[in-house]
């Protein structure tokens, strides 16, 4: 990526999106150009809520935050978190650790994500999605022209060579829209798959939150009460892992600097039915074409990027808003 690049992710913004988010503000080489919110961790209103809360915090109340797509796209009804999900990030979706307790921007706008499209994309605008989908899936439906000039769109979800964290083959930010994964992985669009083949193997522990408090900042403190929160639920589902997995901020490091990851190129499908539904898998119908539309990251380059993460966020939070 070239100095300056913009970036816009496109957040179910619960507290690993809050750690990409504070990922890309730490970033020098990065300028991030706006939020689209969606559903996943929490609803899109609640996503769009703790983004503000999270922008102010982290001294960048100017950013401005899109409202996208409330539900899948074959649902009738908005979406609402499982229990199981509000478990893992809180009923406010950033750890039920007082992080609404502070004044914050609520000018959230309707997103019309082919339009945004438009007047946002060029070749040096990077799109990372770490919830579902459905935002792209929409703007793919309404209109491919402004998605041509596109950099590859590096999504975090997915899991080709481990078990799914939802099922035993789906992750969740597919499972949670299995038809629009498969819309995006069908299009011809180039993407880059950053799923649990790679996030599981990029650790967050406690001693890091320790030192974010020794910043001294509001942020930091409400990083560091939110995720120990989140590595809290890991230390009880996950315990052979030691803390909690960096989803969301490794997708957003792989689209910044991909040599971070190993990648295999390959063009994908997601299962829509039964018992397989939501696996990402190869499609047999093009596995012998020349062209590949996605890699899949398969390997990270973990002391790499647990460094960068590190000094990065600490960058971000060690601002005084």
């Amino acid at each position: 990526m070239s100095e300056g690049a913009k970036v816009l992710l496109d957040l179910d913004t619960g507290i690993d999106d809050a750690l990409a988010l504070a990922y890309v503000l730490g970033s020098p080489e990065a300028e991030l150009v706006g939020v689209v919110c969606s559903y996943g961790n929490v609803t899109v209103e609640t996503a769009a809520r703790n983004t503000h809360v999270l922008l102010d915090l982290l001294g960048h109340p100017d950013i401005p935050v899109y409202l996208g797509a409330d539900r899948p796209l074959c649902a009738s009804s908005p979406f609402e978190p499982p229990a199981g999900v509000v478990r893992i990030h809180g009923a406010d979706g950033l750890g039920n650790v007082g992080s609404l307790d502070r004044p914050y921007n609520t000018s959230a706008r309707e997103a019309d994500f082919a339009r945004l499209a438009e007047v946002l994309y060029g070749s040096q605008l990077y799109y990372v999605p770490t919830g579902p989908l459905t935002n792209l899936a929409l703007a793919l439906r309404t209109t491919s022209r402004p998605m041509a000039g596109l950099p590859r769109v590096t999504f975090m979800g997915g899991a080709l060579t481990v078990p799914g964290n939802v099922t035993p083959c789906s992750e969740a930010n597919i499972h949670n829209d299995p038809e629009a994964a498969d819309v995006v992985l069908r299009s011809g669009l180039k993407t880059r798959m950053v799923g649990l083949d790679v996030t599981h193997q990029v650790v967050l522990t406690r001693e890091e939150t320790a030192a974010w408090r020794e910043l001294g900042t509001p942020a930091a403190r409400l990083f560091a009460d939110m995720t120990d929160h989140y590595i809290g639920i890991y230390e009880k589902n996950n315990p052979h892992m030691g803390g909690c997995a960096l989803h969301d901020p490794l997708a957003v490091a792989a689209a910044l600097d991909p040599t971070l990851v190993t990648r295999l190129p390959a063009n994908l499908q997601v299962d829509l039915e039964g018992s397989a539904r939501g696996r990402t898998i190869c499609d047999p119908d093009r596995l012998r074409d020349a062209e590949k539309d996605c890699e899949v990251a398969l390997t990270v380059d973990a002391p790499r990027f647990l460094e960068e993460f590190r000094a990065r966020v600490r960058r971000a939070l060690g601002a005084r808003a």
